[in-house]
C-alpha cells in the first residue's frame, strides 16, 4: 500500500519548493521588502513617497542662487548688513560737502557785499570830511599868517579851482594884510548832495565872523557853499570847485 503513493502530492511539493527562496542564516527580518516566507513583498505607498526625493527640496531657491552668485552665503549676516549703511554714509557725506560749499559761497558773497558797503560808506565820509575842511580853510584867514593860510587852501585844491585861486592869491593876501582882517569860520551843517565813483558834491553851511581894527563887534554871517571834491590818486581827495549858494 505504501509504494503506491499519490503522484499529485509529489508534484505539489515540487512546485512549492521551486518558489521557496533560501533564507540566509545571518539575515534577520528588520522590515526588509522580503517577507518571512522568502517571497518579495511589494513596497507600500508611504515607503515609495518617503524614498522619492521632494522636488521642492532639491530645487534651488532664488535667494540661494543669488547668494551663490554673489558669494555672500559664506559671510556672516553682520558683514552683509554692513554693506547697506555705506551707501547711506556716502550720500550723507555728499550732502554735507554740498552744504559746506554752498555755505562757503554764501559767506563769501555776504562778506564781499559787506566789504563793498563798508568801502562805499568810508568814501562818503571822506568826501564830506574833505569838503568840511575845505570850507574851514576858505573862511578862516588871519592877516598875520595870511600866506600860510592861502597856501593851505592851495594844497587842498586841484584842477581849475587850484589854478584860478593861485592866480588871485597874491592880491588877496595883500588886501587881508592891509586891512588887518581876521575871519573865523565854523561849520554848522554838511551833507552829501551827489556821489559818483571818484567825485562828489557836498553842501556846507557856515557861520563866519570877520573882525577888523577900529570896527564894531562883528556879527556872525551865514554862508552856504556847494563844494565839489574829487579823488586824486588812490586815497587822496581835494577840492575841485567852490560855489556860493544863496
Amino acid at each position: 500500500m505504501a509504494r503506491h503513493a499519490d503522484p499529485s502530492a509529489g508534484e505539489l511539493n515540487t512546485t512549492e519548493e521551486t518558489h521557496t527562496l533560501p533564507t540566509s542564516p545571518d539575515h534577520t527580518d528588520n522590515g526588509s521588502p522580503q517577507s518571512r516566507n522568502g517571497r518579495i513583498a511589494e513596497p507600500k505607498a508611504e515607503d515609495v513617497s518617503a524614498a522619492t526625493p521632494d522636488a521642492g527640496d532639491s530645487a534651488p531657491v532664488d535667494g540661494e542662487e543669488d547668494d551663490a552668485a554673489t558669494g555672500y552665503e559664506d559671510e556672516p549676516p553682520a558683514a552683509v548688513l554692513a554693506r547697506q549703511p555705506m551707501s547711506q554714509l556716502r550720500r550723507a557725506a555728499l550732502v554735507a560737502v554740498v552744504m559746506v560749499v554752498a555755505l562757503g559761497g554764501l559767506a563769501g558773497w555776504l562778506g564781499f557785499r559787506a566789504n563793498e558797503s563798508y568801502q562805499t560808506e568810508k568814501q562818503r565820509e571822506l568826501f564830506v570830511q574833505v569838503a568840511r575842511q575845505g570850507a574851514l580853510n576858505l573862511t578862516t584867514i588871519d592877516w598875520q599868517q595870511a600866506d600860510a593860510d592861502v597856501q593851505r587852501i592851495l594844497d587842498s585844491a586841484t584842477g581849475t579851482f587850484h589854478d584860478d585861486f593861485a592866480a588871485r592869491s597874491q592880491p588877496f593876501v595883500d588886501v587881508v594884510k592891509k586891512v588887518q582882517s581876521k575871519s573865523v569860520g565854523t561849520v554848522t551843517e554838511a551833507g552829501l548832495e551827489s556821489l559818483s565813483d571818484d567825485e562828489a558834491q557836498v553842501l556846507v553851511a557856515m557861520s563866519v565872523k570877520t573882525a577888523m581894527p577900529n570896527a564894531p563887534e562883528p556879527q556872525p554871517r551865514s554862508w552856504r557853499m556847494r563844494i565839489s571834491v574829487q579823488k586824486v590818486g588812490d586815497d587822496e581827495v581835494k577840492l575841485s570847485n567852490v560855489a556860493f549858494v544863496p
